[in-house]
């Protein structure tokens, strides 16, 4: 690192740190402008950041400024005292709010030097030319996906556009009239952009949930969660400083600089330094790694292990199916079947059961085969397009078929 580049980070990496007890402020902001100045403010003045999702019900809201504890909240009226709030260490950047897999709120403290090390690391795999290149931010601030452009922009001093949220006319225009170059999407706004729109950017991060089939050569894939900052493995491939091995179990495991140091409770989630991530992979022989799905989503039926995300993949090929949601049902004969929820495209008709087995048996293996579809109006998900797979069995049926 350059004696300038070190300056530039200081306040980042803990080199350099402003006089005063370091306090947790929650930005009660809409994306845009104004919400990157205000981050930049709370950071250089060392204070920690904890961004709210203006789209959830107020009493949402306070009920994670309860659970996380900050004592300032700026809005669009000024900043205001919360009271004491808890205190963040020296070093932390910001706090990011997930549920995880409990519905809780927790709170993943991030360090400065976890963030500065996920920038480099991430800028240098994307060959990032602060002086040529531009960022996008379309996705929501509150989520790590978009914080993290933010972020990493203030570390590298690239440029970056915020919006308010997606719009295809407006990330296209990032890209066309204002020389935006790089963009992170999930899949579901990579479709709305559409492949004409996507080719005006020189780059697409692709995250958020498992990828679409048959990608163009500049959309780079990522896996990571709150708990590693952003993504850590592109491609299939770590970045650099970040390990990835599988335990005994089949769950991914990370080691790397820009992990969490812990939640807003004081756990640490690591096992000597490894973040176990509930996930389950393995290597290709390439060496790249692949991401099964949750290990608590694997369905189990007739003694035979079905990975959800791998049947989705399959089922979006019929012409019929517009979003497809697996999970396991309860069934007696083999413990538990596998349920395709099914939104089909709109006057294309529904696609029958016996022709989505076909795929899957064809594709994977008779296991994977569903025995239950289940017609529904849409499938729910997360903000940045996560399915929330546990709700799917509460889905109102249009149709349903057993075999």
């Amino acid at each position: 690192m350059s004696p300038a580049e070190r300056t530039r980070l200081g306040t980042w990496t803990g080199l350099v740190r402003l006089p005063g007890v370091p306090r947790l402020v929650a930005l009660d902001m809409p994306g845009g402008p104004g919400f990157l100045d205000e981050l930049r403010r709370v950071l250089d003045r060392g204070d920690a950041v904890l961004p709210l999702d203006q789209r959830l019900p107020r009493a949402n809201r306070e009920r994670l400024v309860v659970a996380l504890g900050p004592s300032v909240v700026v809005d669009d009226d000024g900043e205001h005292a919360l009271g004491t709030g808890w205190p963040v260490e020296e070093g932390d950047a910001v706090v990011v709010a997930t549920s995880g897999t409990t519905g809780e709120p927790k709170g993943v403290v991030l360090t400065r030097g976890a963030i500065a090390a996920s920038a480099r690391a991430t800028s240098t795999r994307l060959a990032v030319d602060p002086a040529a290149d531009r960022w996008c931010c379309c996705l929501p601030l509150a989520h790590v996906g978009g914080l993290s452009i933010l972020l990493r922009s203030l570390v590298t001093e690239t440029a970056v556009e915020v919006l308010p949220g997606f719009d295809r006319a407006s990330v296209l225009a990032a890209a066309t009239e204002r020389g935006a170059t790089l963009v992170s999407l999930v899949p579901t706004t990579l479709a709305r952009l559409g492949r004409d729109g996507a080719r005006a950017y020189r780059t697409i991060v692709l995250g958020g949930s498992a990828p679409p089939e048959n990608l163009e050569p500049h959309v780079v894939t990522t896996y990571g969660m709150t708990e590693t900052g952003s993504g850590v493995v592109y491609d299939g491939i770590p970045l650099d400083g970040v390990e990835v091995r599988i335990d005994d179990g089949g769950e991914i495991m990370l080691r790397a600089p820009m992990l969490l140091r812990a939640y807003r409770d004081g756990t640490d989630p690591r096992r000597n330094g490894w973040l176990p991530t509930g996930d389950a992979g393995a290597f290709a022989p390439d060496g790249r790694l692949v991401v099964h799905g949750r290990l608590d989503d694997l369905v189990v039926t007739g003694g035979e292990n079905v990975w959800p995300e791998q049947v989705e993949t399959v089922l979006r090929r019929h012409d019929k199916v517009a979003e497809v949601g697996i999970s396991g049902s309860p069934d007696p004969a083999w413990g538990e079947r596998v349920t395709a929820y099914v939104v089909p495209v709109d006057g294309d008709g529904v696609p029958s059961l016996d022709e989505l087995r076909e795929l899957a048996e064809d594709a994977i293996g008779p296991w994977a085969a569903p025995r239950e579809l289940v017609v529904v109006t849409a499938l729910p998900r997360t903000a940045i397009g996560k399915l929330r797979r546990r709700e799917l069995a509460a889905l109102p049926a249009l149709a349903r078929v057993v075999r």
